[in-house]
């Protein structure tokens, strides 16, 4: 299993007319989670497309919102891989507000396609020798 945290301050624009961060927003939490795990493992989105011609394109997105987050709060976003993927990707989410209380969790789960082609593929080595360490 791997699992990245990540810090992300609820804007102003962020938010609706009750204050709350808008929940429209939150697929856009979830795709900072992703990116920047990513990133925490060395690998760039725009790398895996312009390097490796390698799409991700999400397939479903799954979300439950236990509680409000606000203006100003500093959120932690949690992005777990609890499998190693094969053909998809599953990435677990989890946002905590300042007092670590779960206010959204979800997930998303995205597959891998051949830009030249648009084809689906299995994972690609690549990623999956920066994430096999992680499980085992």
């Amino acid at each position: 299993m791997y699992s990245f945290d990540f810090q992300k301050r609820v804007r102003y624009g962020e938010t609706d007319q009750m204050g709350y961060l808008y929940y429209g927003n939150y697929a856009q939490y979830y795709e900072i989670g992703r990116v920047e795990m990513l990133r925490s493992l060395g690998l760039t989105y725009r790398e895996m497309e312009q390097e490796h011609g390698i799409l991700m394109p999400v397939m479903s997105l799954e979300m439950r919102f236990v509680r409000p987050a606000y203006y100003d709060e500093l959120l932690t976003i949690r992005t777990t891989l609890r499998h190693l993927p094969d053909t998809v990707i599953r990435f677990y989410v989890e946002i905590f507000n300042e007092k670590k209380k779960l206010i959204n969790g979800g997930n998303v789960k995205l597959c891998f396609v051949t830009a030249s082609t648009g084809k689906t593929i299995a994972a690609p080595e690549f990623l999956l020798a920066k994430l096999r360490p992680y499980f085992e």
